[in-house]
């Protein structure tokens, strides 16, 4: 066992969240709130005449019909029925409400996740993505002199407000529909313009003399029907008419106030509209384009799509940052958007255009929010009760009285599809990236700015795509993809939590007078930006006095250089910034920051190896990894190993009860990786709660364990790594360092056909026996067979229509009487290119009479009953054990008897071993009590009454299992069976795969050398692989050179080697371990040529280097095309593996063999290779029966050109040359 050595400055001593958080506490939040509160909110129903009420009373999840395992092998949904009960009630004249029927209504499945945060739909694991977007709220912005406030709810149009460059003031509807500011107001109520100026300014009384260049508060009537109006300004003409006028005082608005020049330029323009009505009515026609039928009409729907909750509502987020924004206090369970937020957004804004307030930053993480996968199924199950009720609605006033009921009403088909369509067809529903345990966690943890109400990459910025300093802590820097949804999708930092708001918060120490405290705050990036916040590595001594004179600091997007006094928090883990897929790489400090992107990822492509490595240099989290992933399995309660086997492990804890933990044997990842469960314990083992008991798939000993620790030589090697290409030993072959498995999973559907159904048979026509030589008598290939390319997998036939028959043929149906030729062989065959051994056949069938169903069946029953057998031995074990613990030697108070009155011990006899030994009985009763110590017959009397209810139960669960078995599969309509064949392939490295270190530095095997051929160490140690120098300078991702020198030491002194990013191991401590292992501090030595024995010219940079082997394998990229399919359109061939096409000859590819002057080559490849569909058919034949081949026909392209040119108005026709007429 190698010690650990851990190189970190500064320990963090802040537990890390569970990883899985982000995914398991929000679908726990959907199922105990959330479903609830939809009910709550859009419950009771009234129907069209408001005769009768449906009322939601409560809820319940029934039992879920199949575990995980039994979901994923039947093609099913873990789910649970959500069951509702419902009062139906009459409304009297007289308002009272009379109960009619009451009911419990089974609504729908609702997919439940899995321990390991994922869904099972159809068969097949999912990820729910958690998707970032704009948070609702008032939004600040300015562009090319246009000031505008955007109001975004949670539900309902946005409503922007603005001012642009002439000083006019604006609201926009329905994101297009613009119209004037102040006609919007009078919609509102503010009818009078009195009343909008008063309600916006405050208003003064002044003389007239200090009313200069003011704005006047309320109309003045002057002689002659002339009038001043509400908004007019006091110049000198105005000025002049008032005095005459004799008017000493006004009431006015002061020309500094914010926004009084545009809103009284506004008013002066909007002149026209005088009434709410009018200025409703015109609302009305701009968003509806038809006028109301009535003014009231109009005046309710402008009311109802501001203020009304269910058309706009901000939510409590909305109403969090609303009041934040605005400074106003109010509830946040009062989210529906009132009058005085209105106003206190246009007075924002105006003080926005006076330039009193900043404009808001879009892309900072305090104006943007997570919605996790319970608020996504929220919304999602909100809208399909929402459906419901309309449905209920619309059923109801057609019904008839006698007839009512919620179970007539309700049609839970309208539920089921909207759910079932939101996990198959959202872009935030994704199939589960599965290759590997990081992958897994990785892709629960993804942050996405896409799918439904999100962005397009197509329409996406810079701006958001970039990293933004409010990331800190909360979104890592590093991972995010290559190609076009770079900065799109994201990943959760390691310590980053999701507040009940939506808000990623992330933890720090607090800070006071220097003192770091022993207590953490979590906040989120609003909250961040009015601090001073210390790196985690800053120096304290051990009361937590920072003892430097000053700190560097992040406060918003700036570095200051302060004094310990200004400090007021402190980051608690250098780790924080990143995801935990980037904390994966030691040295991350001294990687590119592309390369590290590239590491980062391509950790999450590694290809679990068949005995990995645990890496020489890691950063500690790997093991808190493999925790969290859930593919390790952990003991639950402290106990001793009772029994351990491949498939399960027992613990014995101290009650003496035993829990069996099932292992993972060999079964298919959604990337036909293989996973993989090994004990690690013994029996007679004592183990803790918390304890690992077995290594899942890409681990060792409990810790994440992707590649390999191997020898590597930075050297060049006869240009075989040229170009990052990589050269390794072929002891790396022989040895299966980096073998991996690979499971395919072939499907065979039986389906019923309009000739007859499809039979599964050995019998296939056409076949000769010794081809079916691995297929049992149902003509399923049996397990442990070896299949290659085009072997039968499942023999079947279908019926094929009659057709004309020749003598013959009508002969043999004479003799035979049968159908002889009416079957097809339609049997699953290997596809090419695919070798392995069978490990394993699964048949699903409905309940037929044929042999093959009977036969599953009663293989099924007969395992069920097997196992509940057993289940029912143990369960009286145990209760034997816990009686046998307490009555032992103690005598019998009374008679004790079993389930049939047969008496077991007599009162007076004592408890001895013979009794616990023969006692088998499902049931044990005392004639009045077992003991005379009431303490102890109060214990033996409630293990007994557990004992027959744990036994209830699996008598309950076994009628359960029985009546599964019976009904048959669940399969979709005109299948009868569905047959899977599971193939495992070993797949040694070879020449092609593409292979990676932790740093981006990634190549592909150009050559497998004979070890004996490998440069070797002075001391005759082969290396393992040769990478090439030039790989490093211009990449920049010096870390993998550190990794490897840590790595040599670390091997020669038999250590792991602990760096945590940002916080490990410095090139001094490095070439001190270097020393201490008794090699070069430099970490270069001379090798020598395995070829000549000669040294090399230079010291090379030898050590060890962890590598993996990366899920891009020349073995699914092989492909080679005889005949095949063609396009229907162009009778081209078609291109791509998966259609078995062919390679494209190009324009270039042309050119090359005009060049050549090969011109019958050509000819071919334009003609019978490709479209000619004549001449392919008459080559074929040729070479059938032996003949020269002959000349080419047109190809169909040549075709396709004439019909251009004919559309075109060119008739080119085809005209043959006759005989002794010169070439023109």
């Amino acid at each position: 066992m190698r010690n650990i050595i851990d190189f970190s400055k500064r320990k963090t001593n802040f537990d890390m969240p569970h990883l899985l958080e982000v995914q398991s506490e929000s679908y726990q939040n959907f199922i105990n709130e959330s479903i609830k509160r939809v009910f709550v909110e859009e419950f009771p129903v009234t129907e069209l005449h408001n005769r009768y009420q449906l009322v939601y009373n409560s809820h319940r999840f029934g039992p879920k019909k199949y575990t995980v395992q039994e979901a994923i092998e039947k093609g099913v949904t873990y789910s649970a029925p959500l069951k509702v009960n419902f009062l139906l009630v009459k409304k009297e004249d007289s308002g009272e409400l009379h109960n009619i029927v009451e009911e419990e209504i089974y609504l729908c499945d609702i997919p439940s996740m899995t321990h390991r945060g994922t869904f099972v739909i159809n068969g097949v694991e999912r990820v729910v993505v958690n998707q970032i977007h704009r948070s609702p709220g008032v939004y600040f912005s300015e562009e090319n002199g246009t000031y505008s406030a955007m109001v975004i709810p949670l539900q309902g149009q946005w409503i922007e407000f603005v001012v642009d460059g002439s000083k006019m003031f604006y609201a926009i509807l329905d994101r297009k529909k613009r119209l004037s500011g102040t006609t919007f107001l009078k919609s509102i109520g503010f009818e009078k313009d009195e009343d909008i100026i008063r309600t916006f300014f405050p208003i003064e009384v002044l003389d007239l003399k200090e009313a200069k260049n003011c704005f006047l508060a309320e109309a003045i009537e002057i002689d002659g029907g002339v009038k001043l109006n509400p908004g007019d300004l006091i110049d000198e003409g105005n000025y002049e008419i008032l005095e005459r006028k004799g008017i000493k005082k006004v009431a006015v608005v002061s020309s500094h106030e914010a926004g009084a020049t545009i809103l009284t330029n506004t008013l002066k323009k909007d002149i026209k509209i005088r009434t709410k009505e009018e200025a409703a009515r015109k609302i009305y026609f701009l968003l509806r384009s038809m006028p109301p039928p009535t003014e009231e009409i109009a005046l309710t729907y402008i009311n109802n799509l501001l203020f009304d909750k269910s058309h706009f509502d901000l939510g409590e987020v909305g109403r969090f940052k609303l009041n934040a924004q605005l400074g106003i206090n109010k509830d946040l369970t009062e989210t529906a958007f009132t009058k005085e937020d209105l106003i206190k957004v246009i007075q924002h804004l105006f003080l926005f255009v006076q330039g009193d307030i900043p404009a808001d930053d879009i892309d900072h993480l305090g104006n943007r929010r997570v919605r996790r996968v319970g608020e996504l199924l929220e919304s999602q199950f909100r809208l399909a009760i929402k459906q419901l009720i309309q449905n209920i609605k619309e059923r109801a006033s057609l019904m008839e009285e006698d007839a009512l009921s919620p179970q007539e009403l309700i049609n839970p088909n309208l539920v089921s599809n909207i759910i079932n369509k939101f996990f198959t067809t959202s872009q935030l529903s994704q199939f589960m990236e599965q290759t590997n345990p990081i992958s897994e966690m990785t892709h629960k943890r993804r942050i996405s700015s896409l799918g439904l109400g999100g962005l397009t990459r197509q329409t996406a910025g810079f701006e958001v795509r970039d990293v933004h300093y409010s990331h800190y802590g909360r979104i890592c820097p590093i991972e995010t993809p290559e190609g076009p949804n770079i900065g799109l999708i994201s990943s959760l930092s390691s310590f980053a939590r999701v507040d009940k708001y939506g808000f990623i918060v992330s933890p720090y120490w607090q800070v006071k007078n220097g003192v770091v405290k022993n207590s953490y705050t979590y906040l989120r990036a609003d909250e961040e930006d009015r601090y001073t916040i210390a790196q985690a590595n800053t120096p304290i001594d051990k009361s937590g006095k920072i003892i430097t004179d000053q700190v560097l600091c992040r406060r918003r997007g700036e570095f200051p250089i302060v004094s310990p006094e200004e400090v007021d928090f402190m980051d608690v883990s250098p780790e924080q910034v990143f995801s935990p897929t980037a904390a994966l790489i030691p040295f991350l400090e001294h990687d590119d920051a592309d390369r590290a992107l590239m590491g980062s990822n391509m950790q999450r492509q590694a290809v679990p190896l068949i005995e990995p490595d645990i890496p020489l240099v890691g950063t500690g989290m790997e093991e808190k990894i493999a925790r969290d992933s859930g593919n390790i399995l952990i003991a639950e309660e402290e106990g001793t190993v009772d029994y351990v086997d491949a498939t399960k492990i027992v613990i014995e804890n101290s009650r003496g009860v035993k829990r069996k933990y099932q292992l993972a044997k060999f079964l298919r990842s959604n990337q036909n990786t293989c996973i993989h469960q090994k004990p690690l314990v013994k029996i007679g083992q004592k183990v803790k709660k918390g304890d690992v008991l077995a290594d899942g798939y890409a681990t060792k000993e409990g810790v994440l364990a992707l590649g390999k620790n191997v020898l590597v030589a930075f050297m060049p090697y006869l240009g075989y790594n040229f170009e990052d290409a990589i050269v390794v030993s072929e002891k790396l072959v022989k040895e299966d360092t980096f073998t991996s498995i690979h499971i395919l999973e072939f499907d065979c559907e039986i389906r019923e056909t309009k000739l007859g159904p499809e039979e599964v048979t050995r019998d296939i026509p056409g076949v000769p026996e010794v081809f079916c030589k691995d297929l049992d008598q149902f003509g399923i290939v049996r397990i442990g067979a070896e299949v290659g390319p085009d072997d039968i997998l499942v023999g079947k036939i279908t019926p094929k229509g009659e057709t004309e028959l020749t003598p013959e043929e009508r002969l043999m149906r004479a003799i035979f009487v049968e159908k002889a030729t009416s079957v097809r062989d339609t049997s699953l065959r290997v596809e090419p290119g695919v070798e392995g051994v069978v490990i394993d056949v699964r048949v699903l069938t409905r309940k037929t009479d044929d042999p093959l169903a009977k036969y599953v069946m009663a293989e099924r029953e007969r395992k069920a009953k097997e196992e509940f057998e057993v289940l029912k031995k143990e369960t009286i074990q145990s209760r034997n054990i816990q009686l046998k613990s307490l009555l032992l030697g103690q005598t019998a108070a009374s008679t004790i008897r079993d389930e049939k009155g047969h008496i077991l011990l007599r009162k007076g006899q004592s408890f001895n071993e013979d009794f616990f030994n023969n006692l088998n009985t499902s049931k044990i009763t005392a004639d009045e009590k077992f003991t005379e110590n009431p303490k102890i017959d109060e214990k033996v009397k409630n293990f007994i009454l557990e004992g027959e209810e744990n036994l209830l139960r699996i008598a309950a669960d076994q009628k359960n299992e029985e009546d599964k078995i019976l009904r048959g599969d669940e399969l979709p309509y005109g299948v009868l069976k569905v047959i899977k064949v599971f193939i495992a392939q070993k797949r040694k490295i070879s020449v092609g795969d593409k292979m990676a270190g932790r740093h981006g530095n990634k190549g592909v095997v150009a050559k497998i050398v004979p070890e004996e051929d490998m440069p070797y160490l002075e001391d005759g140690t082969p290396v393992d692989i040769v990478l090439n120098p030039l790989g490093v300078p211009s990449r920049m991702n010096v870390g993998q050179i550190l990794e490897t020198h840590l790595g040599w030491a670390a091997n020669k002194l038999n250590f792991y080697a602990i760096s945590p990013v940002f916080n490990g191991a410095t090139i001094e401590e490095i070439k001190e371990k270097l020393k201490e292992a008794g090699l070069p501090e430099d970490g270069q030595v001379t090798l020598y040529d395995g070829r000549t024995g000669l040294p090399f010219n230079s010291k090379i940079t030898v050590g060890y280097m962890y590598m993996l082997k990366l899920i891009h394998m020349v073995d699914e990229k092989m492909h080679a095309r005889s005949s095949g399919p063609y396009s229907l359109i162009t009778q081209q061939p078609l291109g791509g593996k998966a259609q078995f096409g062919g390679q494209r000859l190009g324009e270039m590819e042309v050119w090359a063999l005009e060049a050549y002057g090969a011109a019958y080559t050509l000819q071919e490849m334009l003609t019978v290779k490709s479209d000619d569909i004549e001449g392919r058919a008459a080559m074929y034949e040729a070479l059938i029966r032996g003949k020269n081949p002959p000349r080419p026909k047109a190809p169909a392209s040549f075709n396709v050109l004439l019909k251009e040119l004919q559309g075109l108005c060119f008739n080119v026709t085809f005209e043959k040359k006759k005989e002794g007429e010169d070439e023109k």
